[in-house]
């Protein structure tokens, strides 16, 4: 049994030192004015909350809702930015961007209506959330949304900012 143990940690060790080692990508995706753009210019050299929304996904509006409640009182302690990335296909980009608009979201939402960043990222729940250091290296990652959940976003982003 410790054997196994042993193992399973070491196991978990370098799946996470692996995990550390991942990067963004760079894909192009639309802004939401239709400018098409690639994601390693987007980051603008500073740390970020990414996203992945879907129009149907009421987790991912309640998460997003609420990053952007708290968005400009964090950026006053930490320079970041948070990026939406819609996974909607070429069907529901109308909506997507309707509903970005909609919300009145302040950060940057991008569309992934041919899903190469969705799956250059390998995501297949939303939503999904990564926090990207300056460098463009993803240091943390959760999938779904619970209430209060952002606040450890934010934690997550006091500690790379140190």
């Amino acid at each position: 049994m410790k054997k196994i143990s042993f193992l399973l940690v070491i196991l978990l060790l370098i799946a996470n030192y692996s995990f550390a080692q991942s990067v963004w990508p760079n894909v192009k995706v639309e802004k939401i004015n239709g400018d098409v753009v690639n994601t390693k210019d987007v980051l603008e050299g500073k740390p970020a909350i990414v996203s992945f929304w879907g129009v149907t996904c009421k987790p991912c509006m309640t998460e997003l809702n609420a990053l952007n409640e708290v968005m400009e009182e964090w950026q006053e302690e930490i320079d970041f930015n948070i990026i939406a990335v819609s996974i909607d296909d070429s069907r529901f980009t109308s909506r997507a961007r309707s509903m970005a608009q909609g919300f009145q979201w302040g950060f940057i939402c991008l569309f992934d209506k041919n899903q190469d960043l969705k799956r250059a990222m390998n995501v297949s729940l939303t939503p999904q959330t990564y926090i990207v250091n300056a460098k463009g290296e993803i240091v943390y990652s959760h999938t779904g949304y619970t209430p209060g959940s952002e606040y450890e976003l934010f934690e997550k982003l006091k500690e790379i900012s140190e």
